[in-house]
């Protein structure tokens, strides 16, 4: 029985059902355990939430009900226990899910597999009636927001100056937050007005139907956004610098889109490889390390070349193995100083969950340490991308990749070649292209960046074109 994906359980509410939320609370929960449980808006995750509160207490684990909350906040307060999330983050509101956590990191594979063991295996997991779990409530979101501001104050606290020894280092900085109806709506907007800026919050409602717009932000969802963003006080359309910057999130609050003052949405890859350059430059470890995953950009690494460090990758979904991969290997010069994939931050420093209200907090920081977005984003060379989707049976996808590994490399000589994740080659001039498959639907997906992308798209997908016509 396979029920984990890249980002925990997620689907229509057809599949993600009280049922099966019972089935995996039972298998999680234990006697002595202890869980916290957190949901976010939509209209099903009160029915989900009650159900795994359930299934955790008569499995013998006490559980902590957390109501409505952002989801790297849930995270925070598993550390020292476990954790449970209800939501399916940026998909639609006919959908949720779960997400599991083990002192404020995602359940790894192997505790993954045991859980879809122990729910295939329909043991109903009932502890003997005397060691059934007791519940409670726990109040978590103004120390969860206190934390990210006492962090983002202590890490810019030597670098932008007397504001950052008053606790205000975004002091002067005015940031608009779309929150899309989600769960950022009650953290991002308090965490950067306490670091001193002056915040204009839009869809600041949690709302699980997402009536503002879709749940997941790309410049097609955030079109109204944009289009605030790039008018003046009057409404008059006309560019102007009101705001420093825009931030917008996805349901959940573990995502981060990162716009400028004229409503342009900066590249998830140029994001990433700031943050990076940034922790890699304030490091003090003789081999400060930064994660990511195959189709983040050569930019990143890039950046952080520059600053010292080195760039390593791991699947998608799976940044947590990654760190405890870097951690393990590494001497004690070794440090993992940032670890992300497009849209998805981890702050090391501050836990070992994905956290785009800490991101948000973080970019701004940056912002107003630079100066501006532009002064920021100058140093990194932004060359054009695209993704695309080929179709491919799910039942020939392992054909398929197999043959492109020597299919791929050949098409494409004098190229550095990583088979770990897909099939990623690299070119003398930072250009890259990357072969996966997609983990959810039935697709290769093909990325690629390049000063000829379109023409590095063409080649690659002709080639896998070829493999999956032979594997059918």
């Amino acid at each position: 029985m396979t029920l984990f994906g890249t980002a925990g359980i997620r689907g229509p509410v057809t599949d993600v059902t009280p049922a099966l939320a019972l089935d995996v609370g039972r298998a999680a929960g234990e006697p002595g355990a202890t869980f916290v449980v957190g949901r976010d808006g939509r209209e099903t995750g009160p029915a989900l939430a009650a159900a795994m509160e359930a299934g955790l207490e008569s499995a013998g684990a006490d559980v902590y009900r957390l109501g409505q909350v952002p989801t790297p906040a849930l995270a925070y307060a598993s550390q020292g226990r476990r954790g449970v999330m209800i939501t399916a983050s940026h998909n639609p509101p006919t959908d949720n899910g779960i997400k599991l956590f083990a002192d404020g990191v995602e359940y790894d594979r192997d505790a993954e597999r045991a859980i879809e063991d122990a729910v295939a295996a329909d043991d109903d997991g009932l502890a003997t009636w005397e060691l059934w779990g007791e519940s409670g409530r726990l109040e978590i979101l103004e120390e969860y927001r206190d934390s990210v501001a006492d962090y983002v104050r202590y890490q810019f606290a030597a670098s932008s100056g007397a504001e950052a020894d008053t606790g205000r280092p975004l002091a002067g900085l005015s940031i608009a937050v779309d929150c899309g109806n989600g769960m950022g709506s009650v953290a991002t907007p308090h965490v950067l007005e306490r670091l001193g800026a002056e915040v204009v919050a839009l869809n600041a409602n949690v709302d699980g139907h997402f009536t503002a717009r879709e749940s997941k932000p790309t410049p097609e969802t955030l079109t109204d956004f944009i289009e605030f963003m790039a008018t003046d006080s009057s409404g008059a359309a006309s560019r102007n610098a009101e705001f420093d910057l825009g931030l917008a999130h996805d349901g959940d609050a573990d995502r981060l889109v990162v716009l400028g003052p004229d409503g342009e949405v900066i590249h998830e890859d140029t994001v990433l490889a700031v943050v990076a350059e940034h922790y890699v430059s304030e490091s003090d470890a003789g081999d400060p390390v930064v994660v990511t995953t195959p189709n983040a950009s050569a930019r990143i690494d890039e950046r952080v070349r520059e600053a010292g460090g080195r760039v390593e990758r791991v699947r998608l979904g799976a940044l947590h193995e990654g760190i405890a991969r870097e951690r393990a290997q590494g001497d004690e010069d070794t440090a993992v100083v940032f670890a992300a994939e497009p849209w998805k931050h981890i702050h090391a420093a501050f836990g070992g969950w994905i956290d785009g209200v800490a991101s948000a907090a973080v970019v701004a920081a940056l912002v107003a340490d630079a100066g501006s977005t532009d002064a920021l984003r100058a140093p990194v060379t932004e060359r054009p991308y695209r993704k695309v989707s080929v179709d491919c049976p799910d039942d020939a996808k392992p054909d398929v990749m197999s043959a492109l590994e020597t299919e791929l490399p050949e098409a494409f000589p004098d190229t550095a070649v990583d088979t770990d994740y897909g099939v990623r080659l690299e070119f003398d001039d930072a250009s890259w292209v990357l072969v996966r498959p997609s983990g959810t639907e039935p697709y290769v997906r093909i990325y690629a960046e390049s000063e000829t992308v379109d023409d590095l798209i063409a080649d690659a997908r002709t080639v896998v074109e070829s493999a999956v016509d032979d594997a059918n």
